[in-house]
């Protein structure tokens, strides 16, 4: 019988109690530290900060058309969409040697959000709903991969969907890994 990889999950920085969010706090998340932690190799990620914001820094949204947002800070109207999409590539050419099995990401976040991450229209109303734009990236290039947001995965029906096609993907891609001679 074949040994299985490592399950190699990732997941946003701040879920895992790294001081990275725009106002310089975390999100720690102790059922996913402490608990699911112990079964997977997390790979920790910050689209914002790897992109090379500063923390803690202007708080930032998606902001016009719901298909293909711009990444803004409202305050200063800065517009950081160039910058994180240029990483985004970048990250996800370095992601495909990790043999990843699943990503957990933080609900709500601009870049991390994966679904009902507002976008905003003309005069900061709220114009439609998308994914955060590194995570959104992130499932175009990894079909395959199970994604989900932390808060979901409080729901155990949700969670135990997610492990369970976290642990189908390592299976799966061990048992086409070719069997070592004796």
């Amino acid at each position: 019988m074949r040994d299985m990889e490592p399950i190699r999950i990732l997941i946003s920085a701040c879920l895992l109690g790294e001081k990275v969010r725009y106002d310089g706090g975390h999100k720690k998340d102790p059922f996913l530290v402490e608990i699911f932690g112990r079964f997977a190799e997390y790979i920790p990620v910050c689209p914002e900060v790897e992109c090379g914001l500063p923390t803690p820094r202007e708080a930032m949204r998606l902001s016009g058309d719901p298909a293909d947002p711009r990444l803004v800070a409202p305050g200063s109207g800065t517009d950081h969409t160039e910058r994180m999409k240029r990483w985004t590539r970048r990250k996800l050419r370095d992601l495909e040697r990790l043999d990843l099995c699943g990503y957990i990401c933080k609900k709500d976040s601009p870049s991390s959000g994966m679904e009902r991450v507002k976008v905003y229209g003309e005069g900061g109303i709220p114009a439609g709903a998308g994914a955060g734009m590194f995570t959104k990236a992130f499932m175009e290039h990894f079909p395959l991969i199970p994604v989900d947001e932390e808060e979901r995965l409080r729901d155990p029906v949700l969670r135990e969907m997610f492990v369970e096609r976290v642990f189908a993907l390592r299976r799966f891609r061990d048992s086409m890994r070719p069997i070592p001679p004796k």
